[in-house]
């Protein structure tokens, strides 16, 4: 476990380096959008992973991991507009919105300790392309939940999935990390 929580770190600070760049650059003006803005969003980028994976090529120059990376952003944020609400103007700093977004990462890394402690480390066995597709599942069914109107009789909330596609984001990440570490080592 200690290895996954040094994996696991290393990729969020790379996230949440490009974020507060970002946020440096653009200020927080996506404080302004509704939920169901960021699921959609998160669904366009899971979806053009997909699309690169099942075709093998891509036309637009960003590849797989910058959508992974922009996933674990949106997610995030998604999750930090469910805890504040939708802003009518952007009203965070910057620096402070790094720290809500990265509060946002910590709650989700502390519910990936819990799972993967009940499930041993079941994802180190999984494919990115089946991350992908649980990334999927999830925003389908947080569209329905907001379809909804947040109502569900038995199932988790937003919150729960926004944090597992933070998770399998994160684990598809590492294992993209893992496999170049290979591909280098083959090559010397």
């Amino acid at each position: 476990m200690d290895k996954t929580l040094e994996q696991y770190d290393a990729v969020v600070n790379g996230c949440m380096d490009l974020f507060a760049r970002k946020a440096k650059d653009y200020g927080t003006a996506w404080r302004i959008l509704r939920v169901s803005s960021l699921t959609d969003q998160i669904f366009i980028k899971a979806r053009r992973i997909r699309t690169l994976q099942e075709v093998g090529a891509s036309k637009v120059d960003e590849g797989v991991r910058p959508e992974l990376v922009g996933i674990v952003n949106y997610a995030a944020m998604a999750l930090v507009q469910l805890d504040l609400g939708v802003a009518e103007s952007p009203d965070l700093s910057a620096e402070m919105a790094a720290d809500r977004v990265r509060e946002q990462i910590l709650a989700s890394r502390s519910l990936m300790v819990r799972k993967n402690h009940d499930y041993g480390e079941a994802w180190r066995s999984m494919r990115v392309s089946s991350l992908v597709d649980l990334i999927l599942v999830k925003l389908l069914r947080v569209k329905q939940i907001e379809d909804n109107r947040g109502a569900t009789l038995v199932s988790e909330g937003i919150d729960a999935n926004f944090q597992d596609i933070v998770n399998y984001a994160v684990f598809a990440l590492i294992h993209m990390d893992e496999e170049q570490r290979l591909l280098a080592g083959s090559r010397h």
